[in-house]
């Protein structure tokens, strides 16, 4: 009897290797034809900067702002193709054009929205030599600032009437805080590498705590991450929620509609490996274990707390220099996660708050029980320390479906799993990994 128990572990094991194999690979696949958002972030920086120029003081502007920041929005708004442009932003590069024939080109199809158009008649007026003496003040046209802005002065109005300077000051704040935040972070977490680095070769380093791995096998963990987390999380339960969440929700506008769509459909991925993870758990007997077999140990709270933000800090410079490598070696690969997009294109608060409750906490405390609370401890009962955080990292990073992201989530990985071998817990990874996506969300809502 025990013996078939184990062959039909084996068949359901290989059969679910096989389709995450299958769907892992159309997913890396899928991933380069879905686009990158750095080009959009880059765009929204500099429009940032052109904002910013008046706030900041001349003495920095090279620093912060790099020369000729309206050129730069020029320039990139260039490489967009012309197909592609946006009304607003075809209005943007007709403004900022000099070339009359270029800007005949931009402005040879009308806009949708009608005070795009009072902004064409003033461009076309100008051509024909009419003078414009009036311009509608911003209340009164409803453009947004940075457009406003960039129209009033190109049609020679004065800076008193064109620059909304509270809207510029705030476009600043944004900007410096979105440029130091990385900066420093990178800057204080070198430093605590390097010391990190001293005292590993002097050999003063504290032993790290045993790992404590539930009595599981590689079977198991096929089972959990193929048949749970891939099979059952990714594919079946969503394509049996997803549609009813749609029909459910038809009517609400979007962006509310995806961001509802996301919480709901990220719940579900997390129902088949939790329901797992109790079965295989539930049958084993637990020694005497400080925090039971996950070993989250939330308490010390500070303890936790300050060893995730040290966490946080050192792989910080990591992540940002595998990731310009990456992109200076091979170029933007694309295929950012879609949550970027759509924190980038929401300013409600109750979509925010769902895309927020699902990065900061959902997705931290649901990958860390299954990548770091059962995976990792058992593969490093199996395979030794380093090989288990490497293998456990590289599942982790190739789970995101994301070819653009994969090396940076490694990285990311090899750091969550240190910190849970250095710990002995697996509340400081879960609040080091919300510490990560949570900076990443409120610098994407700097930016957007």
């Amino acid at each position: 009897m025990r013996q078939a128990k184990t062959g039909w572990k084996w068949a359901i094991a290989l059969f679910s290797l096989l389709l995450t194999a299958l769907i892992w690979i159309q997913g890396l696949q899928e991933s380069f034809e879905r686009p990158s958002v750095a080009p959009k972030i880059s765009l929204m920086q500099t429009e940032m900067a052109v904002s910013a120029s008046s706030s900041i003081p001349e003495s920095i502007h090279d620093v912060f702002l790099g020369s000729e920041p309206q050129e730069k929005l020029y320039q990139a708004l260039k490489k967009i193709p012309f197909e592609q442009l946006e009304d607003r932003q075809r209005l943007l590069l007709a403004v900022l054009e000099e070339s009359e024939d270029e800007q005949k080109l931009f402005l040879k199809n009308n806009f949708k929205y009608k005070n795009f158009e009072t902004v064409r008649s003033y461009i076309l007026d100008r051509q024909k030599g009419k003078e414009t003496n009036e311009f509608p003040d911003i209340n009164e046209i409803e453009l947004d600032p940075l457009l406003y802005q960039v129209s009033c002065s190109t049609l020679g109005f004065p800076d008193e009437k064109c620059i909304d300077q509270k809207y510029n000051s705030n476009s600043a704040i944004k900007l410096l805080t979105s440029q130091l935040l990385p900066f420093f972070a990178s800057f204080v977490g070198s430093i605590f590498l390097i010391r990190y680095a001293f005292i590993f070769l002097r050999n003063k380093n504290t032993p790290w705590p045993e790992m404590i791995s539930p009595p599981l096998s590689l079977i198991d963990m096929v089972l959990l991450i193929s048949g749970g987390f891939v099979v059952i999380g990714e594919v079946v339960f969503p394509a049996l929620i997803i549609p009813i969440t749609d029909l459910l929700f038809n009517n609400l506008s979007s962006p509310l509609k995806e961001s509802v769509r996301v919480f709901i459909g990220y719940c579900s991925m997390t129902i088949g490996p939790l329901l797992i993870i109790r079965y295989q758990l539930k049958g084993l007997v637990a020694p005497e274990i400080d925090g039971g077999w996950l070993q989250w140990k939330i308490k010390p709270i500070k303890e936790g707390l300050l060893k995730s933000i040290s966490g946080w800090l050192m792989i910080m410079p990591l992540v940002l220099l595998i990731g310009w490598l990456m992109n200076e070696i091979i170029g933007d690969q694309g295929g950012s996660n879609p949550l970027l997009e759509l924190v980038l294109g929401s300013d409600e608060f109750i979509p925010l708050f769902l895309l927020l409750i699902t990065t900061v906490v959902l997705a931290p405390a649901f990958e860390e029980l299954v990548f770091r609370g059962i995976l990792l401890p058992v593969l490093v009962s199996k395979v030794g320390k380093i090989s288990g955080v490497l293998l456990s990292a590289l599942i982790f990073a190739l789970a995101h479906l994301s070819v653009g992201e994969l090396p940076p989530l490694f990285v990311l990985g090899i750091g969550l799993g240190l910190m849970r071998l250095s710990s002995g817990r697996l509340f400081p990874c879960a609040l080091m990994h919300s510490l990560w996506n949570g900076v990443t969300f409120i610098s994407l809502l700097l930016v957007g």
